[in-house]
């Protein structure tokens, strides 16, 4: 009798581990197989049917790939971390910022404590002396505020030079427009940067405390920050990990709650932010290569087959599926975005398939 439960279990354990390795099995190797065209180290994790399905690593970095580190965090002033990746190291995550800061401003729609058609002049005197305080909130999360941002480099240049959110709105103010507000999609730093500075302004607080205090610390992100500067970067400045990402994108995928039933967000701001803003009358005057065609919400691209997603400049890429009910976080770390939409899609079909 013993026996023959010992057995039964033995092929009850094997039957499992077969099950998870033909769905999982190519997502092992899309990871094995791309990570060496992702900076050679990449973490991924998998949130479906309430928990936690896959945690996957590769770390195989190429002496070049390691140079370009060191290089890379030199002339930014840090120091260059080469350590394997896990589900728990620290990575700047670029443009995945949006979403959160999208979201930390949601909180406050949710409150009552501002509308999306609130005007930004109204909070920000020094925009409406520029012709620009009638541009909305919701138009600052969905970069639809038609300010002409400067290149990327030249603007994080500025933002690191400033020593208030009112110096980083000093140099909003002296941008030109390039086009009606809410009638051009230009995807940049600015309507974030405009959205930033009005929580602080209504609050008393600094962006990076209210974020600890409405984001991070009710999903226990424990990691997770905007770098602590002396000017908040809403739209780029954030550091987390795949662990901590994952709870943010479950909330988001559960409708504003958390895992552990705590809600973050109202349904109806959840709902708001995944709108596609970029209707057929809006001109798109820049938008990332890879993103052509992509709807764009709050702080969140709106994508085909029920994908949701932000994805970063140094490769990180968060992603819910509302059809098939999965969240997911990729974290790496590079710079070459060639091809970077394909793996996204072929990741995103690997995964759907893998959950059903």
């Amino acid at each position: 009798m013993h026996k023959k439960s010992a057995l039964l279990l033995l092929m009850i354990l094997t039957a499992g581990k077969l099950f998870a390795q033909n769905n999982f099995g190519k997502i092992d190797e899309w990871l094995k197989t791309n990570t060496s065209k992702m900076g050679g180290r990449a973490v991924l994790m998998v949130y479906s049917k309430g928990k936690v399905v896959y945690t996957g690593a590769e770390n195989d970095m190429s002496r070049r790939q390691k140079m370009v580190n060191r290089f890379v965090a030199r002339r930014t002033g840090q120091t260059a971390n080469n350590t394997d990746l896990t589900a728990d190291s620290r990575q700047p995550v670029a443009s995945c910022s949006k979403w959160l800061s999208a979201a930390l401003v949601m909180t406050f729609i949710d409150e009552g404590k501002l509308k999306l058609t609130d005007t930004v002049g109204k909070y920000l005197p020094a925009l409406s002396k520029a012709g620009k305080g009638n541009i909305t909130l919701a138009q600052c999360l969905s970069h639809t505020t038609a300010i002409k941002a400067p290149p990327l480099k030249e603007s994080l240049a500025d933002v690191k030079n400033n020593n208030s959110m009112d110096d980083a709105i000093a140099d909003i103010v002296a941008l030109p427009m390039e086009g009606t507000s809410g009638k051009v999609f230009h995807y940049s730093n600015v309507g974030l940067q405009i959205a930033g500075a009005i929580l602080e302004k209504i609050s008393g607080k600094s962006f990076e405390e209210l974020f600890a205090e409405r984001i991070a610390k009710p999903l226990n992100m424990t990691s997770t920050d905007f770098g602590h500067k002396k000017v908040a970067l809403p739209a780029g400045g954030a550091i987390s990990t795949a662990n901590d990402y994952l709870k943010f994108t479950v909330m988001i995928l559960n409708k504003g709650l958390a895992a552990d039933g705590k809600r973050i967000l109202s349904e109806e701001s959840v709902k708001q932010m995944q709108i596609n803003r970029l209707t057929p009358d809006v001109k798109i005057a820049y938008t990332p290569k890879e993103a052509g065609g992509i709807g764009y919400g709050f702080g969140e691209w709106v994508m085909d087959a029920g994908n949701i997603s932000s994805p970063g400049l140094f490769g990180s890429y968060p992603v819910i599926n509302n059809d098939k009910q999965y969240a997911a976080v990729l974290i790496a770390y590079y710079f070459n975005n060639d091809a970077r939409g394909e793996r996204y899609k072929e990741l995103n079909s690997l995964i759907a398939d893998a959950v059903k």
